[in-house]
Parts: C-alpha cells; structure tokens; sequence
C-alpha cells in the first residue's frame, strides 16, 4: 500500500511530462482562438476596406504582382493541384508530424519551437482583430486573385465551417508556422538534403499562399516578421526563465530569523 501511494504520483507525472500537457495546451490554444476569431469575423466590409487599401500600398512599393505570379500556375491543372496540396498537407499536417517527432526525439527543441508557435499564434490574434484583411480571393477584378482551392480542392474554405475566420490574412501564420517547423528540422538533422529542403520549404510556402489566391505579398512578409519575433521571444523567455523561478522561489521562501 506504502509503494502503491509512491507509483501513483509517478506514473500520473510522467503521464502529464509525456503529453497530456502540451495536449492541453493545445486544447487551450484552439479554444481560444475559437473565441477571439468570431470577433472580427463578421467584419467583411472593413476587411475588403482594408485589402483594397493594401493593394494601392502594395502598388506604391512595386511590388502589387499576386495576380502576375498567380498566373505562372493556371495555365496548368497540375500545377494547381500541387499547390493546393503544399497548402493544405504542408501546414496542420506537417506541424502535426514534426512535433511528434521532435517530442520524442528533440524535447528541448520541441520546446522552444513550441512556445514559439504558440507566441506568434497571439500575435496573429491580436493582428487578425485590429486589422481584418481580406485575402485575394475574396476580392473582384484586378484587385483580386482566383480561389483555386474551390475550383479544384474538395479540401476548401466554403466546406471549412465557421471555424476558419476568412478575414485574417495577414499575417500568414502558414508562412510563420512553416518558417518555425522547417528551422527546427533543419537544427535537428545533419542530411544536407534535408537540410536543403528545410531551407526551401518556407520559401516554396510563400509562393503557394500567394498563387493559391490565399495571401498578399506583405501578408507573407510579416508572417516571417512574427515568425522570428516568436522565435526571438521563445529564445529569451528559454534563456532567462530561471530569473522567474528565482523571483517566486524568493518571495515563497521562509525570511532568515533575526539575529
């Protein structure tokens, strides 16, 4: 009975140091999110406002092309279908895949590259809510891009539920996220190939959000800008947590009896 009152907190402890807590973080994190989206989701007027404002801003700085890029791809069904599939699987499924792997294999990296997704995910809340965007897709003419997950995907934002806030562009977080996971792949693995693709993998990810009519050119942009930013602050927050546990451990401990 003795033993059996010792293994039950241990087994409960690694229980929870094996994934229960960051399960529940992430429980947390979408459950927030599900909240804080409904805010600006019925903000469509703003939101076109706003992308029309970027496209002129976009324009002033030379580089307004979303259209001229997207083009280099509709000629062809196939390369449609590539990019909509780097879209979609390289985004949820490849964040899902590299952290379990990074878990088991990398703790102390998965960490860091976890608080940083999860920084940067905040940022992009509080963005999407003080400047609703409308992406390419949802604009007409010459302001706007094709859908070409609706013509060609059955895996879209029309079949997607009220779960997807359409008017948060940017920051792209699947630039962020992508930039985030392919950095901590690459500082995990010594395969020059792997490590090449790591390095190309966000860049190739810019490119698809724009040519698949989901993102701006400076929604990209500042997706690396919060990336790092999440990255930049994970790293501090790393490095100077033991300030913390000093700080509650100082203010918990017994005071020295007078002498």
């Amino acid at each position: 009975m003795h033993k059996l009152r010792h293994d039950i907190p241990r087994t409960a402890s690694r229980i929870w140091s094996n994934g229960l807590f960051d399960l529940s973080l992430i429980a947390l994190a979408f459950m927030i999110y599900s909240i804080v989206r409904t805010w600006s989701a019925d903000r469509q007027i703003e939101a076109t406002y706003n992308a029309v404002d970027l496209v002129n801003f976009e324009r002033s700085l030379y580089i307004g092309y979303e259209a001229q890029v997207q083009s280099l791809i509709l000629w062809s069904e196939g390369l449609i279908h590539l990019f909509n599939s780097i879209y979609t699987y390289g985004h949820f499924w490849l964040i899902g895949a590299t952290a379990i792997w990074l878990f088991i294999r990398h703790r102390d990296t998965y960490k860091l590259f976890r608080n940083a997704i999860f920084i940067s995910g905040a940022i992009g809340l509080v963005a999407f809510n003080v400047f609703p965007l409308a992406p390419p897709r949802l604009l007409p003419g010459d302001f706007g891009a094709v859908d070409t997950l609706r013509l060609f995907s059955s895996v879209n934002y029309e079949n997607s539920g009220s779960f997807v806030n359409e008017y948060a562009a940017i920051p792209s977080l699947h630039v962020a996220w992508n930039m985030l996971i392919c950095l901590a792949i690459a500082s995990c693995v010594r395969n020059p190939l792997v490590r090449g693709w790591a390095v190309l993998m966000p860049l190739l990810m810019s490119v698809t959000v724009v040519v698949t009519g989901n993102h701006w050119i400076l929604d990209c942009i500042a997706g690396y800008v919060i990336g790092m930013t999440g990255l930049g602050l994970a790293v501090f927050a790393r490095n100077e947590s033991w300030r913390v546990r000093e700080l509650f451990a100082g203010a918990f401990r017994s005071p020295a009896p007078a002498a």
